[in-house]
């Protein structure tokens, strides 16, 4: 039998029951960005009902509370309240490396561009929902006697083991010791968008579970300077890339792994090696532009029948060629979110 045609019953049934609630976010587009205010509703597959609950709101109808301490950071976001937290200085994290759990129903978001979490992250452990993590510089708990692998200290940015209905958006993410985003085991109906993911061996993975039921939307975000996982999606029922911009990439770029079923459209890839593949999966691509790239023999970069991006929730494609302009000004943490 066809591996691909194994999940795609599955795949029919999320979508089904996902066209019957879908929310339109409504983010910019390249037109309009510079004149309009940024939602703060998530889109794409974080703004989908879905699991019994949705779409994704985070800790809206919660207190609103400004933190700039370790302290009060981690005593909000653990809370079993619903909370907007706003995260209004550069807070060191001790012990470094340290990943504050986040509990249910949490907005976390950066005060313009001042919010800053130094030496740390945070945790989304298995059943954690409705959760934002927005607007953020999160930085530096690299380890040089870690060099080069990045085993032996797990310090993501964000990570997450089997959480749902999560949007990260407009965040800084760099020079971490093992990932910047890590999307483990069964987390979906997760959105990322508008980041800056740079510097960075191990950047977004994606997986690490034999189920292929996971939906996420990967959109207007700018990969620089990095190695690996770019991301590297394995197992990924319906996983929507588009108008990324990935820039000197050393391993490989979008990596469509096991029987993920993707959709990339309309990004940009700067001498990035290997810019876009599968092996096992299904892959369609289209309206991309590669500059400067190089490609390894016998990759297959289109492959299978993906699936229509439209039949889940609305959205609106930058051309190709206006992703770099747009995201040098538009991505990471914007002067008018969190104020």
């Amino acid at each position: 039998m066809n591996p691909w045609k194994t999940t795609r019953l599955t795949r029919r049934a999320l979508g089904a029951a996902a066209v019957a609630g879908t929310f339109a976010a409504g983010l910019p587009a390249a037109a309009e960005a510079a004149g309009r205010p940024w939602s703060d509703r998530a889109d794409g597959f974080a703004s989908l009902p879905g699991l019994g609950r949705g779409p994704t709101t985070g800790g809206a109808g919660g207190a609103v509370v400004t933190v700039t301490t370790q302290e009060d950071l981690n005593a909000y976001a653990t809370a079993a309240d619903p909370y907007v937290i706003r995260v209004a200085a550069a807070i060191d994290i001790a012990p470094r490396g340290t990943e504050i759990r986040v509990a249910s129903n949490k907005t976390i978001v950066g005060v313009g561009t001042s919010g800053e979490i130094v030496g740390g992250g945070f945790f989304l452990a298995a059943g954690v929902h409705n959760v934002i993590i927005r607007n953020l510089t999160i930085r530096d708990t690299l380890m040089p006697e870690d060099d080069p692998d990045d085993k032996q200290f797990d310090f993501d940015a964000i990570q997450m083991d089997t959480a749902d209905h999560v949007w990260i958006d407009h965040n800084t993410l760099t020079r971490m010791n093992d990932g910047l985003i890590d999307s483990r085991k069964d987390t979906t109906f997760l959105t990322v968008s508008w980041n800056r993911l740079w510097e960075n061996n191990k950047t977004f993975g994606i997986g690490w579970t034999p189920n292929v039921t996971s939906q996420m939307t990967i959109h207007h975000n700018w990969f620089k300077d990095t190695v690996q996982r770019n991301p590297s999606a394995d197992n990924i029922a319906n996983l929507h890339m588009y108008n990324n911009l990935l820039q000197d990439v050393s391993a490989y770029g979008n990596y469509v792994r096991g029987f993920s079923n993707g959709v990339i459209e309309n990004s940009f890839y700067e001498r990035v090696h290997n810019p876009y593949y599968t092996i096992d999966g299904e892959l369609v691509q289209r309206g991309n532009v590669t500059v400067d790239c190089t490609w390894d023999d016998g990759l297959v970069t289109s492959q299978g029948e993906g699936f229509d991006p439209r039949d889940f929730y609305d959205y609106r494609l930058d051309p190709a060629r206006a992703v770099p302009a747009l995201l040098s000004r538009f991505s990471g943490p914007q002067p008018g979110i969190g104020t």
